[in-house]
């Protein structure tokens, strides 16, 4: 019978939000508590939808993507790809400065675990790191010889190796890149060696990989599939034995939108992006560990990325097309650098 009242209840504030995504928001005034686009649908959803609301943290971009969040310098770190540059925002007083341009149309980023920023760029087609006295380090351009296509989204396990996705999406015009060029190899994953850094392909057979992260224990890797699909996007789960890849299976199934960005919390649900389809289906979506759909966080805009940032790593921070949002949450991210 709870269970039964909770998803009435659920169902109601799915209403109120779908309601709400038909008039726009004033991003000016206060949040309203509890925000009717934090939905509810299972009560596995671990954050407190009575307490937190949806904030706007800045706008004005072209198209977001990439978010890491620097807890030690407090800020969070974007691309703006079209506009050929990175950004900064810094927690402390809400303020927003360009952090690197040109960027060679960057897109995802993260930091290794000596709090290096590691970056996939679009133009350059490689992956670099970012020393700690500004030098540009490549990690890797080529593979057998041939260019990469476009890498795209990048994490790093706690041995040190870099796991990225090599999609192609930035070098299909002019808009994400200086020019429009042809793939010379599959739209592969790799994992690049923290040792010989020597690149292997763990996983062959994505039409388009594009999100990835661990899960806490870093027993899976969940790579987001955003085309392809008959069935529209959807996540796929490997299971991971030391430097290579299990056999993958379908974790979730999204639709007919594009699914993008992927991060996972401390209990290994894993958050993911989503748009482009229904207006009222873009945001974030929250999967329990079994694949089970049980929240949602519906934004104004199609959603990028995400990643976890604050002092207690509670805050989830979204890249959305043109703007950063942010949530506060009971909930945890997985421990990052």
């Amino acid at each position: 019978m709870k269970r039964r009242k909770f998803l009435q209840s659920s169902a109601s504030l799915m209403g109120a939000a779908l309601a709400g995504a038909a008039t726009p928001r004033d991003w000016g005034t206060a949040a309203r508590y509890p925000d009717p686009d934090i939905i509810a649908l299972d009560p596995r959803f671990r954050f407190n939808v009575y307490t937190g609301g949806i904030e706007r943290l800045a706008t004005g971009f072209r198209w977001c993507e990439g978010p890491v969040y620097f807890r030690d310098l407090r800020c969070l770190i974007w691309s703006d790809i079209p506009n050929n540059r990175m950004m900064r925002w810094n927690e402390e007083d809400g303020t927003v400065s360009v952090f690197r341009q040109p960027s060679n149309y960057a897109n995802g980023n993260t930091r290794d675990r000596e709090g290096r920023l590691i970056t996939c760029e679009h133009d350059t087609r490689r992956v670099t790191r970012t020393e700690h006295d500004g030098r540009i380090t490549v990690i890797i351009d080529r593979f057998d010889g041939k260019p990469l296509n476009s890498p795209n989204d990048v994490v790093v396990s706690s041995d040190g190796a870099i796991w990225f996705t090599d999609p192609g999406y930035g070098i299909q015009g002019n808009y994400e890149s200086s020019a429009r060029r042809e793939f010379e190899l599959p739209t592969n994953v790799y994992r690049v060696d923290p040792g010989s850094g020597a690149a292997t392909v763990v996983a062959g057979d994505f039409v388009r990989p594009n999100g990835l992260a661990f899960s806490p224990d870093e027993k899976r890797l969940y790579i987001v599939e955003s085309a392809g699909a008959a069935q529209g996007s959807l996540i796929r789960v490997f299971d991971v034995d030391g430097k290579r890849l299990g056999k993958g299976r379908v974790f979730a199934q999204m639709g007919k939108g594009t699914a993008d960005g992927v991060r996972t919390d401390v209990h290994g649900n894993v958050w993911c992006t989503y748009g482009w389809a229904d207006p009222s289906e873009d945001g974030v979506r929250c999967y329990a560990p079994d694949g089970d759909l049980i929240g949602r966080i519906h934004l104004p805009e199609v959603a990028g990325n995400l990643t976890f940032g604050g002092p207690k790593r509670n805050r989830l921070m979204v890249c959305a097309s043109t703007s950063i949002y942010s949530v506060y949450l009971n909930d945890v991210g997985a421990q990052v650098p």
